[in-house]
């Protein structure tokens, strides 16, 4: 299934006798922070479940739509379906699927696959039927919980889906009747839920009570036992799982807790808005397991897209951290009686997943005081590499510097050769957070690690002398005019500066005369701004061969379900706007 790697998850596995010189972040830690963690002796986040519901039981854990649950509650409820799963035939390392946004089915059915001894795959609640197909099919997913929302893509692929079950959520599960009173508004009011129809699917909310009833199951799960197969956004080719075990996330819910820690009041309960979905991996270990870890309590919203709804939420919560990407920012810095929500108690707002443009971090600034801290990591690295302060005194641009008990190598990617200090290199990882690698594909396994063990990230990053990181952009992102190399982040946030631009996306595409140009798609709130506008924009602050060819105005740019501007997606659509034959084909 996969090929298990030696040594690739050792604390500073070259040996004690590295440096200050080789790892200089040490010398730059927060005070407070360890050099490393003891990942040996973590166990599972069975047990991390388990321990945090014996210490904070009464404390409320999740809040969705208003509803509040207690730790205890959520074991509760876990266990049932834990209990469910064993009687359905689950045994341990079977896969379970949820494909559920942020509701309260979902981490009682993540923790309740765990506590049958399942790993789970996260999926996504958007895929066409033909993602899903492949999806379920590549991991071998017996069973399936997904919300009715979407259970007519299910409907849809299941022909060609290998399932033993199929499990139907539904927004007001695990609420009471506040719960039965919301799925009526949805289903009957909003009419969100397109007709269907599973045969012999199980409903959630009554596996939850026949599991009620059932003997607590029991797993003997180890560390070395996969939690996750978590897959690829697949924005480069076809979507791959990442093998993540117990050790590697519970490792970076550690190297978290380990990071922030200096800067929060361990006697102030911290409350997280989790806007990023759940099954995405950032969201997953900062918002969903971290917050498990400290007793925090975790805020549920279902769809960030609906600002107005995500705004109002925002004004009855008395929050303390944060986490988005740039695109939600920008989005609520812009959203109408955002001026009226109370960040008086934001302790930090966190970053990840692409770059923070600057005008976005000040105008963030200016509305809440708080200044964003950015951080950087992947799927195959559970997911955090780098962090900068959890409160830093400006917003640098920077990621930040390795987690504790993580070392980070830049390389030429053509020879695997460590680049000099403030040079370009491919930003290579090794630590206890790293997967294992890929499941079912050697090859790719293969092809993502160096033989020492450090993994492959695929993005460009510079680091400063004090061991401070910067991103440059992803290798196969960048543009090449005529032989030199232009980083899309870098036009993106010239002409997101410009007061007019609300987004905006860079990409390459071939010219004749130049091999590539540079080409730029804005989202603008001015119909004044034109293409000359933003040309020149650029040329006061761009090197000639860096400033766009050509500008395209759309209402919107296409993202991925973290809001992540997709790139790929935009060249895909010109190269068959100017290949018909190719679109033909």
């Amino acid at each position: 299934m996969v090929e298990h790697r030696r040594g690739a998850e050792g604390e500073f596995a070259s040996g004690e006798s590295r440096s200050y010189r080789d790892r200089p972040w040490l010398a730059s830690y927060p005070r407070g922070v360890p050099e490393r963690i003891d990942a040996a002796t973590l166990g599972t986040l069975v047990g991390l479940f388990r321990e945090s519901v014996r210490s904070f039981a009464e404390r409320p854990a999740y809040v969705s739509f208003g509803k509040s649950v207690s730790f205890a509650e959520v074991e509760r409820q876990a266990t049932a379906f834990a209990a469910w799963l064993r009687a359905q035939g689950i045994e341990k390392g079977d896969r379970v699927a949820l494909m559920l946004p942020n509701i309260l089915a979902y981490p009682v059915a993540m923790f309740g696959a765990h506590l049958a001894g399942a790993a789970v795959v996260n999926v996504n609640p958007l895929y066409t039927p033909a993602e899903l197909i492949h999806q379920i099919n590549d991991s071998g997913a017996r069973l399936i919980v997904a919300l009715e929302n979407v259970a007519h893509t299910v409907a849809e692929a299941l022909p060609s889906l290998r399932l033993d079950k199929v499990v139907i959520a539904t927004i007001g599960d695990v609420m009471g009747l506040r719960g039965v009173l919301l799925n009526l508004v949805v289903r009957y009011l909003k009419k969100a839920v397109p007709p269907f129809e599973i045969q012999h699917a199980a409903s959630f909310s009554a596996a939850l009570q026949l599991g009620a009833t059932l003997p607590k199951p029991t797993a003997d799960i180890s560390a070395d036992d996969i939690a996750f197969l978590q897959y690829t956004g697949g924005t480069t080719g076809t979507s791959k799982a990442a093998v993540l075990l117990h050790r590697n996330v519970l490792a970076n819910v550690e190297q978290i807790t380990a990071w922030f820690r200096p800067e929060t009041d361990p006697s102030v309960r911290q409350v997280m808005i989790a806007a990023l979905p759940l099954y995405h991996i950032y969201a997953l270990t900062c918002n969903c397991l971290y917050m498990m870890r400290i007793g925090g309590c975790a805020v549920l919203i279902a769809n960030p897209r609906d600002i107005k709804g995500f705004v109002a939420t925002l004004r009855k919560t008395r929050f303390t951290v944060i986490t988005g990407v740039n695109t939600l920012y920008n989005a609520l810095v812009q959203a109408a009686d955002i001026d009226k929500v109370d960040f008086s108690h934001l302790v930090i707002s966190s970053a990840g997943g692409m770059a923070v443009q600057e005008a976005v971090a000040a105008k963030w600034k200016a509305l809440t005081g708080s200044i964003i801290s950015e951080g950087y990591g992947l799927s195959e690295t559970s997911p955090v590499v780098t962090a900068n302060r959890g409160r830093p005194e400006v917003f640098s641009g920077n990621i930040g510097m390795p987690v504790p008990s993580t070392e980070v190598s830049l390389r030429a990617p053509e020879n695997g050769a460590e680049v000099p200090v403030g040079s370009p290199g491919e930003l290579c990882v090794r630590g206890p957070q790293v997967m294992q690698g890929y499941w079912r594909a050697p090859n790719a396994t293969a092809a993502a690690f160096y033989p020492d063990g450090f993994f492959r990230t695929g993005d460009v990053a510079t680091m400063s002398p004090d061991g401070q990181f910067r991103i440059v952009d992803r290798i196969k992102d960048m543009i090449s005019v005529s032989g030199l190399k232009v980083t899309p982040n870098e036009v993106e946030a010239v002409i997101a500066s410009h007061p007019e631009v609300v987004e905006t996306a860079v990409i390459g595409l071939p010219d004749a005369h130049s091999g590539e140009g540079v080409t730029a798609y804005v989202v603008s709130r001015s119909p004044d701004l034109t293409e000359d506008v933003v040309r020149a924009w650029c040329r006061e602050r761009l090197a000639a061969y860096k400033v766009p060819r050509h500008v395209t105005f759309r209402e919107n740019l296409p993202k991925s379900n973290v809001g992540k501007v997709l790139r790929r997606a935009l060249r895909d659509e010109a190269l068959e706007a100017m290949n018909p034959a190719r679109r033909a084909g």
